[in-house]
C-alpha cells in the first residue's frame, strides 16, 4: 500500500514520519479531532440557549413591571379601561419595542461587550422605549397623563439593567472561558490586530500564530487544533482555501475584510437568471431618501441647538476662562466630491498649538487644556458643527471630515481613501461608534464603507443613538500613540513571525 493512500488528503505529515507510524497514529488522531469539533459545536448551542434565557429574563422583568405600571397608575384614567386581555396586550408590546429597540442597540449582546457599554446600550433602549411608550398610553388616553409612574419605571429599570448586565457578563465569563485560537497572518497589520484582541483576554486567548508563507496544508492541520482559526490579510487565494476548509471542519472563523469584500456587502441579490448575481449600483442614497435625510438633518439641528444652548454657552465660557484665547477653532475640511469647506469646533488646545505643521492629538497631548480634556472625553467639543449642518457642508451621520492634508497623505499609499468623500462629512459617523480616534486611517476607511454601501435612514438614527452610548466608553478617545498603520497590502515579511511570537508570549 503506498504512502498516499493511508492518510485522507489534508492532513499534514512529517517527511521523517515512518509508515507503520502513520498507520497506528492517524486514525486516533482524526477520531480525537472529531470528537472535539462535536463538544465545541455542542458548546455553542448550549451557550446560545444560556444566552437566550438570560435575555428572556430581563424581558419578562420589565414587560411584567410595566404591566403593573398601566394597570395602577394609566388604565383607570382612561375614557374607555381595557380589560385583562387588553392589558395584556399593552405589555407585550412594550415588552417588544423595548426587545427591538434595545437588540438594534447592541443591548444584549452579552458575550461580545464589556458590562459598561451593555449597560449603556440597555439604557439608551430603556429611555426610547419609554419615552415612545408615554406617547402611546397619552394617545389612548387622548390627552397628557401623568408622566411620574413612568419615570419611576424608567429608575427602577435603571437599577434592574444595571444588575442584569454585570450579573449576566459575569457568569458567562466564568461558565465559557475564552476560545483557544489560532490566526493564519499575512503582514504586519496583524500585530495590532492581535493587540487589540488580547485586550479582551476574557473572550479571546491567541495561542499560536502562522505565517501564510507556510505550506498550506501544514496551516490546516494547525488550525484543527484549535477552537477558532482568524484569517488576517492573507492573499485571496489562500483565503479563499482555508475558509472552505473552515467550513467542511466546522470551525469558527474570523476574517479581516478587504475593500472589495466590503463593496459586495452592499450588493442586491440579481435572481433574473438561475445563475446567481449580485449587482452593485453605487449610486447612493435616491433623491428621495436623499430629501428626506437634510429633512431630518434640519429638524434634529434646531432641536439639538434649543436643547444644548446652555450647555454650549457654559463650555464657551469654561474655554475662556481657561487661558483667555478664542472660544472657536476652525479648520479646512473636506466634504462630499472633495469640497473644502471650514469646520468649528470648541478649543480644546493651546493657542498656535500647530506652528509646527498639522498633526494628529496624541495620547496625553501636551497641547490638550484642562477645559479641552473634558470637552474631548464627553465629544463635547463638536458641538459647534451643529452650524456646519444647517448651513448644508455636513450632515448629522456620514464619514467624519478629514484634513485635505492628511487626505493627500493617506491616499499615497490608500488611493481608495477618496471613496470616503462619495457622501457628505457628518457629526458623527460608523467609524466613530465602531472605531476610536485612534483607529487607524486603513481601518477608518473600511468602517466609512460599510456605511456608505449600507447607508440608510434606519441605519442613520441607529449610529446616532450609539453615538451617545460612547459616553460610557471614554477610551474612545484615546490620543494616537504612535504613528498610524495605513495599509500594507499582499506584504508577507517574515520577520513579522518574531513579532507575533513576542506579542503572544
Amino acid at each position: 500500500m503506498s504512502l498516499g493512500t493511508l492518510y485522507p488528503p489534508g492532513l499534514y505529515v512529517p517527511r521523517d514520519v515512518r509508515p507503520e507510524e502513520l498507520a497506528k497514529e492517524i486514525p486516533c488522531r482524526l477520531r480525537a479531532e472529531a470528537r472535539n469539533r462535536i463538544m465545541t459545536n455542542n458548546k455553542g448551542q448550549l451557550k446560545r440557549l444560556l444566552i437566550f434565557l438570560i435575555c428572556c429574563v430581563i424581558l419578562s422583568a420589565f414587560g411584567t413591571m410595566f404591566f403593573d405600571t398601566w394597570d395602577t397608575s394609566y388604565n383607570d384614567a382612561m375614557l374607555d379601561p381595557f380589560w385583562k386581555l387588553g392589558n395584556v396586550l399593552m405589555a407585550l408590546l412594550y415588552t417588544v419595542i423595548y426587545g427591538v429597540i434595545t437588540r438594534g442597540l447592541n443591548g444584549f449582546k452579552i458575550t461580545y461587550m464589556r458590562s459598561s457599554g451593555l449597560f449603556g446600550s440597555q439604557l439608551l433602549g430603556i429611555m426610547t422605549t419609554n419615552v415612545i411608550s408615554y406617547i402611546q398610553i397619552s394617545l389612548i388616553g387622548r390627552g397628557r397623563l401623568a408622566v411620574r409612574p413612568m419615570v419611576i419605571l424608567t429608575f427602577k429599570e435603571f437599577g434592574i439593567a444595571l444588575v442584569w448586565s454585570i450579573v449576566s457578563v459575569q457568569l458567562l465569563r466564568h461558565l465559557y472561558p475564552p476560545r483557544r485560537m489560532i490566526i493564519v497572518y499575512g503582514n504586519q497589520n496583524s500585530t495590532s490586530l492581535i493587540q487589540k484582541m488580547s485586550k479582551r483576554f476574557d473572550k479571546y486567548q491567541i495561542c499560536e500564530s502562522i505565517s501564510c508563507d507556510e505550506d498550506i496544508e501544514f496551516i490546516k492541520q494547525q488550525i484543527l487544533r484549535y477552537e477558532a482559526v482568524i484569517i488576517s490579510d492573507v492573499p485571496s487565494v489562500m483565503r479563499n482555501k482555508l475558509l472552505k476548509f473552515a467550513l467542511d471542519k466546522s470551525i469558527r472563523t474570523y476574517i479581516t475584510p478587504k475593500l472589495s469584500d466590503i463593496i459586495i456587502r452592499g450588493s442586491d441579490e440579481f435572481n433574473l437568471f438561475d445563475t446567481p448575481l449580485l449587482l452593485n449600483r453605487n449610486e447612493g442614497l435616491s433623491l428621495g431618501k436623499r430629501i428626506v435625510k437634510r429633512a431630518m438633518d434640519l429638524i434634529l439641528v434646531l432641536i439639538a441647538l434649543v436643547i444644548a444652548s446652555p450647555f454650549m454657552l457654559l463650555a464657551a465660557v469654561a474655554v475662556k476662562c481657561c487661558d483667555g484665547g478664542p472660544v472657536f477653532y476652525k479648520q479646512k475640511r473636506l466634504t462630499k466630491d472633495g469640497r473644502e469647506f471650514k469646520v468649528i469646533k470648541f478649543r480644546s488646545m493651546v493657542v498656535n498649538a500647530e506652528k509646527k505643521g498639522a498633526q494628529l492629538a496624541g495620547k496625553n497631548d501636551d497641547r490638550i487644556t484642562a477645559v479641552g480634556s473634558v470637552l474631548r472625553k464627553t465629544r463635547f467639543d463638536e458641538m459647534p458643527q451643529l452650524f456646519n449642518i444647517l448651513k448644508g457642508d455636513m450632515s448629522f451621520v456620514g464619514p467624519r471630515p478629514e484634513r485635505p492634508e492628511f487626505c493627500r497623505r493617506y491616499e499615497k499609499t490608500m488611493p481608495e481613501f477618496r471613496y470616503r468623500l462619495k457622501v457628505k462629512a457628518g457629526l458623527t459617523g460608523y467609524a466613530q461608534v465602531m472605531g476610536k480616534y485612534n483607529t487607524t486611517p486603513y481601518d477608518k476607511l473600511k468602517l466609512d464603507l460599510m456605511y456608505i454601501e449600507k447607508q440608510s435612514l434606519l441605519l442613520d438614527i441607529k449610529i446616532l443613538m450609539l453615538t451617545a452610548k460612547t459616553v460610557f466608553e471614554p477610551e474612545a478617545a484615546d490620543g494616537i500613540t504612535g504613528e498610524a498603520v495605513e495599509t500594507h497590502r499582499e506584504l508577507h515579511p517574515q520577520r513579522d513571525e518574531r513579532e507575533l511570537d513576542k506579542i503572544l508570549k
